[in-house]
């Protein structure tokens, strides 16, 4: 054998053994498709004891988390982008052209009701501190606090610019993703008061945001770009590329991983090796539209809506194809 030869078969013995940082795999696949015949846009998702809840045109779409079977659907949500949960077991979807967020009840999925909010409401979410449904209105450039019991508005709280994703720290504070600013806004719940206000960059257009509380770290989807701010200072502690057109970011804080759902068809996964470490694993290839998401924690799986769209012009936006709505289960 060759001296050359020699060296390559020493170099692939002792990258076999300490493993190639870059090739590292996380295991996870395009499992299945749930497929919802029904027209209609579609933004975000949810996963809530064993269902699914897909935003869908002017209803949510509830489908059985395993099989994929329709189990119900939430009518008159015109524009609706989100769906959040209560401690009651009370559904919320924000509805954006209707300024309202439809209430209903997670068992039966029958309507209980519509409250009024601000202006434009797109993520929605539920604060355990404060026990407030929280929406985050972007033609209002604020955020609605809504109080489940009396089902009224009881704090509009004006933030720096367009509100995308908001996320708690369980403990007073929540952090909001300010798109059009590239910036995070940190609420302080006691005065209902924007504290600090923190720059993303070199992040810009901040979509999904998520938070793991024990070590205080904030993940924002920016555009081909993860950051990682921490939570308790605003300080940038990574930035990490990832796929083009990102609008939501997932967290497992059993496996440590962060998700990045990314349009141009890929699902950028990250393992946070600790606090001030983190690591992408792959981009694991899903579907080209497949933008939000939503995880499950109790089994690790991950769901991303999705369609084929058709081809357009130069500057306008791609129309989906009638018919060709669904859901992608990403499993290890």
């Amino acid at each position: 054998m060759s001296k050359n030869l020699t060296c390559l078969s020493c170099s692939l013995i002792l990258c076999c053994l300490l493993g190639f940082e870059g090739f590292a795999q996380s295991g996870f696949h395009l499992a299945q498709r749930f497929k919802i015949p029904s027209g209609g846009g579609w933004d975000y998702i949810s996963v809530f004891k064993g269902r699914i809840y897909a935003s869908h045109g002017g209803q949510v779409n509830v489908l059985n988390e395993k099989t994929g079977d329709s189990v119900g659907v939430i009518p008159n949500t015109l524009g609706v982008h989100g769906i959040a949960f209560d401690a009651a077991g009370h559904g919320f979807t924000s509805n954006g052209r209707l300024n309202t967020i439809t209430e209903f009840d997670q068992k039966t999925n029958d309507t209980i009701g519509q409250i009024p909010v601000g202006q434009g409401p797109d993520a929605i979410m539920f604060d355990s501190y404060s026990g407030k449904i929280i929406t985050c209105n972007g033609r209002g450039h604020d955020l609605s606090l809504v109080d489940p019991a009396s089902r009224k508005v009881v704090a509009t709280i004006p933030v720096g610019g367009k509100p995308e994703t908001a996320v708690s720290d369980g403990a007073g504070k929540l952090y909001v993703n300010i798109e059009d600013k590239s910036q995070i806004d940190v609420v302080d719940l006691a005065s209902n008061q924007v504290k600090q206000s923190w720059s993303l960059a070199p992040g810009e257009g901040p979509t999904g945001l998520e938070i793991d509380r024990k070590s205080m770290r904030l993940f924002a989807g920016c555009d081909k770009m993860l950051i990682v701010l921490n939570a308790r200072d605003g300080k940038l502690v990574a930035n990490i590329p990832i796929g083009d057109g990102c609008d939501g970011v997932g967290f497992d804080n059993n496996l440590h991983y962060v998700f990045a759902s990314c349009g141009e068809g890929t699902l950028s996964v990250i393992e946070e090796k600790s606090a001030d470490s983190f690591q992408l694993l792959e981009k694991v290839p899903t579907q080209r539209s497949a933008r939000t998401i939503a995880v499950d924690e109790s089994n690790h799986e991950v769901f991303l809506p999705a369609a084929e769209m058709q081809a357009a012009p130069a500057g306008e936006r791609p129309r989906m194809v009638p018919g060709t709505f669904q859901i992608l289960v990403i499993s290890r």
